[in-house]
């Protein structure tokens, strides 16, 4: 019998007697790359972004000459494969529940294969999260458990539809992961239009590909890191489509995923042969009821924040923010910029080390949780 159930952390008995695992599904690495041009948006509501960005254009092709293009540019999560494979599975362990982590990285397998290279003794499913271009838009899909052997080549595969899309080498690679019992394949935030497309567009589109392809995917999304406004409607649109709704944390920084899966299941086989068959058991965690733009503000710190250990020796933010220059080299902020930051960068990074300060954010989430709290 399908069937999707919510669980709450803060109601009582919670999680519920019976399930052995937590899976901790749709989280980040130093191994993401993610996108600069969300500023371009962030900037069309904000005078003083939209005067820093310009500022930043003008010395950029002073010193260059030629102009700054932010879809050239990325930044970086700061968790190492095992950092953030501990934060998951410290929180599922915390409730008396087995870990069963996927790590999903943009179009990047390397977080858990080398987790596997290294401890073979961890159940750690080979998983990316997949840039599909579609239409105007593009879409995320979660694929979970990929088989390690023929991992590589898959993500040849994907890569190569990623660069060139083709609907009919869309519905292939499709049917082939469908094909294999252990794979989960997830629809990621369905209704998030991360490319500013158009709400309307970009839901006219995730309409299409269910159409077309929603034979060979398993399960909808429900986002740790987006409104729950949006999840409401992501949840309708698992219901309209007969699909089970699946947690998803997407976390990007230090706080573990908001939302979890539980099952009895032993093994991500299990827990992938469980959800095909249309059952799912979600957990929303205390700490997605906080507001939400305070989440996002909070974990905005954490990326920003200096790491002593950091996986591949980038200390500070400006050593994990890239740019591909014109030259076809590219370089970190740090290398670009030296120790002169340009002005207006300077005062966002003193303003983040003032919120950063333990006092401060505590003051600025009680203010928050005072005038808004997420209606569950």
């Amino acid at each position: 019998m399908k069937a999707t159930h919510f669980h709450f952390e803060w109601s009582p008995n919670t999680p519920p007697r019976g399930f052995r695992t937590g899976v901790s599904l749709h989280s980040h690495t130093l191994h993401s790359r993610e996108s600069l041009e969300f500023i371009y948006k962030i900037a069309r509501h904000s005078s003083a972004l939209r005067w820093a960005l310009e500022r930043g254009e003008t010395r950029y092709r002073q010193h260059h000459g030629v102009p700054l293009v932010l879809s050239r540019g990325w930044w970086t999560p700061p968790l190492a494969p095992l950092d953030a494979y501990s934060v998951e599975a410290a929180q599922v362990e915390s409730m008396g529940l087995r870990p069963v982590v996927s790590l999903t990285d943009h179009d990047d397998i390397e977080a858990p294969m080398s987790l596997q290279a290294v401890d073979s003794e961890r159940q750690i499913p080979v998983s990316v999260e997949w840039t599909v271009p579609f239409g105007q838009t593009f879409f995320h899909l979660g694929l979970h458990n990929l088989p390690p052997r023929s991992a590589r080549c898959t993500m040849e595969a994907l890569g190569d539809y990623t660069r060139r899309p083709d609907r009919r080498q869309l519905g292939d690679l499709l049917s082939s992961l469908d094909a294999i019992p252990e794979v989960l394949v997830v629809f990621n935030h369905p209704l998030w239009d991360e490319k500013g497309v158009g709400s309307e567009v970009h839901r006219a589109a995730a309409m299409d590909l269910m159409r077309v392809y929603g034979n060979f995917l398993h399960a909808i999304e429900v986002n740790g890191l987006r409104p729950w406004r949006e999840n409401r409607a992501a949840i309708r649109f698992a219901q309209d489509w007969e699909k089970p709704a699946v947690s998803g944390g997407d976390r990007h920084a230090v706080e573990p995923n908001a939302v979890l899966n539980l099952t009895r299941a032993r093994t991500f086989a299990e827990f992938a042969d469980e959800v095909r068959m249309g059952v799912s058991d979600v957990l929303i965690t205390s700490h997605y009821r906080q507001a939400h733009a305070m989440r996002i503000l909070h974990n905005l710190v954490d990326v920003l924040q200096p790491y002593e250990s950091h996986g591949n020796g980038w200390r500070e933010w400006t050593d994990r923010v890239f740019y591909h220059c014109h030259d076809n080299v590219v370089r970190s902020l740090r290398q670009l910029w030296g120790s002169r930051l340009p002005p207006a960068v300077r005062l966002f990074d003193s303003l983040v080390q003032v919120a950063a300060n333990r006092p401060v954010r505590h003051a600025i989430k009680q203010a928050a949780a005072r005038a808004e709290q997420v209606a569950l």
